[in-house]
């Protein structure tokens, strides 16, 4: 291995620099001029860029440039070529848009788009303004862009809580991320309010308004602030990228990063507090970290309550906290610090006696030794004998004694069985035997007694087996490597074979909590109300913990009890302590900062945009509640309860939407018929009769009845309208009452061709049937309206000479009716709408319709206990089929 090795990026690095240039080649580069607010000179300083660009030689054009009538931006545009705008025509008024469609087919090679969060016009390809410029990107064209920071989504409720304004019009993060080059546009608040007094920004009417909602000095320094540290985390990624794909080891000090390592000592948490001053002296960011390894003595998991204290505490004070699990504390300190360009580590004095530095490098030391470039500031604290009393000197419980106890009975009865087989065996092959008995302590027991039990081994192997006997005093030198041998091997077995049951104990943990919330993503996922939300998330902590849950969820004012254990009971001290937890978006309760009287825990169910409601949990011991892995589990289950109710809340909230749609297209539906079908007839009536008045006397016996005759015809036609609206709103009432009785299928079809007479005029209808037909229990009536309005519908689709045909025959027990024309028929993808309500396809000029004869007949003849459908006919046309049951039924010839 040559020295560069060192040097080499990381193939995972190398990867995703090469996804990256490679999409970079198919794209257009993105450049962003970016501002704090309106009129800081975006749009100036974008077009300064494309005349430089074009004197560059490139071929530059404008997409989109709003100068708002500014002399000194107009005068930018002299020389640069403007494509026309493309006019979108929306409720009545002319709207110019971007014409994304000139500019594909311009193709220039840099095209200038203001305004990148605007909305446009209802009917444009796009919906917003950002996605006409990706589909530009993605036809190789360069585009400079102007915008504003608080149109960036995820700053949407940041610049909402400093401006007190919702800002409609975002863009996603990762256009800004996209962006090959970001150009920030910054002047002084206070110019940028003498530009606005002076009317640079916006016309005198809006000025007014524009200073007291928005342009306030503190709005605008906080959003300046805003732009200038996102514009700094964009290089800041970029640098650090770059020291990626070169490997480069760091850090890079443009700006300071402070990292303290906790470990659960009495002294972690000065030594956060340390960190924090130092920060903030330092004016840089800082963050703390805990390693957890398989390896961890149980001193440390026993102090598990005081690490998640630690970490509470860094997170409160503003560091960026992170718990990482490692073999090796060295290397993941380094592999941290590294991939966060951090600039120095602090960390507490090492107080370790001499020898025990001997035996084991301080990971102090270590770390110095590593750091390279990065600066280790040590931290040395006056030792805390109150501390120290409370937490060095422990004490040995019964299960300890009993392990130490069991140590010596395993070296005895070692012990026994060598002597058994002192005749046979030669006495360094007995050492067998009291490594075994080490073996089977290190399974059965723990690391110390093994220990133990190694040491205890080697002193009765020497005692009773090594001449002379039943003495330690040894005759051969050499038996002093045995029994170095024996103890040694001992504590290796004893220390890998208790390494390896720690960490199936983690493994064996984690796989028990990743169980956990496998089956609460599981039942959460079927779950299609909050009642089923609430319940899967009871019963699936219960189960976990051991615990009891209570979930309270808002109304109105306050908070209700929506699910809980049974069993479990809150007192008004306990739903106090919920509602605090529930307005101030923050833990509270048992083992928290936050009113620790409470018997329970109460963590806030909260989502990006809201806090949802409070879950309180009571655990079984006081050492569960600090328990950092119950802490973590128990906030992964509040995270995912609310984000299944809100879920939920966003499902209910489309279907309502999508009820509401669908009631304003019925209703549109329905006014567009009334307001034509009630309009026409109307005006014919009310002409006719005008003209009776004034011109009555002036006309003829003939032109007079030709009259009448027009507007009985537009009568009868407005009253069946109302007669169709009046029927269907019984239908969908459920209050059509059958008056069903044995009935001929020629009485049907002839009552049905009478009531037409008028309308058939010259048409044929054809009309055939079996010689032998039943009578058909069924209400004479409402059938000969079903017959009449398939009729009706064949009459105004079909060509004025094309034949009707109406066709009866039995099928089983089953009378079918077939009605067929040769009209135009009806798109496939249409065959099943035809019966839904004012449903209409293009029919011919003069024919009308209000889209509710179909439907009522398939009202009527489902009421009787049939079907209806339809299907186009070879060569064209629309058949309509109707089947009636035959029960009861009679045959007449």
């Amino acid at each position: 291995m040559t020295d560069n090795d060192d040097t080499r990026p990381s193939p995972e690095a190398m990867l995703r620099l090469a996804q990256a240039e490679e999409v970079a080649a198919e794209l257009g580069k993105l450049k962003v001029f970016l501002g704090y607010a309106a009129g800081v000179g975006k749009t100036y300083a974008m077009l300064e860029a494309a005349r430089q660009r074009k004197k560059d030689g490139r071929d530059v054009v404008i997409g989109y440039v709003e100068s708002h009538g500014r002399a000194e931006t107009d005068v930018l545009l002299d020389g640069l070529e403007v494509l026309p705008r493309k006019t979108v025509h929306y409720a009545g008024v002319t709207l110019p848009e971007m014409d994304i469609d000139a500019i594909l087919a311009r193709r220039p090679q840099v095209v200038l788009v203001d305004e990148l969060a605007h909305s446009n016009a209802p009917g444009s390809r796009h919906e917003k303004r950002w996605l006409d410029v990706e589909e530009i990107l993605e036809a190789g064209i360069d585009v400079y862009t102007t915008v504003n920071i608080q149109h960036f989504a995820s700053l949407n409720d940041v610049v909402s809580q400093i401006t007190g304004i919702i800002v409609r019009e975002t863009v996603p993060d990762r256009l800004l991320d996209l962006a090959f080059e970001i150009k920030l546009i910054d002047i002084p608040p206070e110019d940028l309010l003498q530009r606005l007094h002076e009317g640079k920004i916006y016309i005198a009417d809006q000025a007014a308004k524009a200073i007291e909602k928005f342009f306030r000095p503190g709005n605008l320094m906080a959003l300046r602030e805003l732009s200038l540290r996102r514009t700094a985390a964009r290089v800041d990624d970029q640098m650090r990228a770059y020291m990626e794909t070169q490997s480069i080891a760091g850090p890079w000090a443009t700006a300071e990063r402070l990292l303290v390592c906790v470990s659960g000592s009495p002294y972690s948490e000065k030594l956060i507090r340390a960190t924090c001053r130092l920060a903030e002296e330092l004016k840089g960011q800082w963050f703390t970290i805990y390693i957890e390894t398989p390896t961890d003595s149980s001193h440390v998991r026993e102090n598990r309550e005081h690490i998640w204290r630690d970490l509470r505490l860094a997170e409160s004070l503003g560091g960026h906290v992170a718990s990482v699990t490692a073999t090796d504390i060295t290397d993941a300190v380094m592999e941290y610090a590294t991939r966060h360009n951090i600039t120095k580590i602090v960390m507490g004095k090492p107080n370790r006696r001499r020898w025990r530095k001997i035996l084991q490098t301080p990971i102090v030391d270590r770390i110095i030794r590593r750091s390279g470039a990065i600066d280790v500031v040590i931290v040395s604290f006056e030792p805390d004998k109150s501390a120290g009393a409370a937490t060095v000197p422990r004490r040995h419980n019964s299960f300890e004694l009993r392990a130490y106890m069991a140590s010596i009975v395993l070296v005895l009865a070692a012990t026994l069985l060598c002597e058994l087989l002192r005749p046979f065996l030669a006495p360094t092959n007995m050492v067998m035997f009291y490594l075994l008995a080490v073996v089977v302590a290190s399974l059965r027991l723990s690391r110390k007694p093994a220990i133990a039990t190694a040491l205890f081994g080697v002193l009765a192997f020497d005692f009773f087996f090594v001449p002379p006997r039943m003495t330690f005093v040894v005759a051969d030198t050499q038996y002093l490597m045995t029994f170095l041998g024996l103890f040694v091997v001992g504590i290796v077995i004893s220390t890998l074979v208790a390494r390896s049951r720690e960490r199936a104990e983690v493994m064996r943990a984690r796989e028990v909590h990743t169980a956990s919330l496998y089956y609460l993503s599981r039942d959460l996922a079927a779950s299609v109300d909050t009642d089923a939300v609430l319940k899967a998330v009871v019963s699936n902590v219960e189960e976990a913990l051991s615990a009891k849950v209570v979930i309270l969820l808002p109304d109105g004012e306050r908070l209700d009890i929506q699910a809980t254990s049974e069993g479990l009971l809150l007192d008004i001290k306990e739903q106090a302590v919920a509602d605090w937890a529930f307005r101030n978006s923050h833990p509270a309760g048992r083992a928290t900062d936050t009113l620790v009287s409470a018997d329970l825990i109460y963590l806030p169910l909260q989502t990006p945009s809201s806090v949802l409601g409070v879950m309180g949990v009571k655990l079984v011991s006081e050492h569960a509640y600090h328990a950092q892995e119950n802490r973590r589990l128990l906030d992964a289950f509040a995270t995912q309860a609310a984000m299944a109710m809100e879920r939920i809340h966003f499902s209910r909230q489309a279907e309502q939407a999508q009820i509401l749609q669908a009631r304003e297209n019925l209703e549109r539906a329905l006014l567009n018929s009334i307001s034509h079908d009630l309009r026409s007839p109307l005006s014919t009536v009310t002409g006719v009769l005008t003209s009776l008045k004034d011109e009555g006397a002036h006309l003829g016996d003939s032109a007079r009845r030709e009259l009448l005759e027009t507007a009985c015809s537009e009568a009868e036609r407005l009253n069946r309208f109302v007669g169709n609206l009046l029927d269907m709103t019984r239908i969908e009432a459920g209050a059509v009452r059958l008056n069903s009785e044995p009935c001929d299928v020629q009485d049907l079809i002839g009552c049905a061709l009478a009531a037409l007479e008028t309308r058939l005029g010259n048409r044929e209808v054809s009309f055939k049937m079996l010689p032998v037909m039943p009578l058909v229990p069924m209400d004479l009536v409402l059938m000969t309206q079903v017959l009449v309005n398939l009729l009706e519908n064949s009459l105004k689709y079909s060509p004025s000479g094309s034949l009707i045909e109406v066709v009866a025959s039995t099928e089983a027990a089953w009378l079918q009716l077939e009605v067929a024309d040769r009209g135009p028929g009806v798109p496939e993808h249409d065959l099943k709408r035809v019966f839904d309500k004012f449903y209409r396809i293009p029919v011919p000029e003069g024919a009308g319709g209000t889209g509710l004869g179909l439907s009522i007949c398939k009202g009527i003849v489902e009421a009787h206990g049939g079907r209806i459908s339809a299907e186009n006919r070879t060569g064209g046309g629309l058949s309509i089929v109707i089947r009636l049951p035959l029960e009861n039924s009679v045959e007449i010839h």
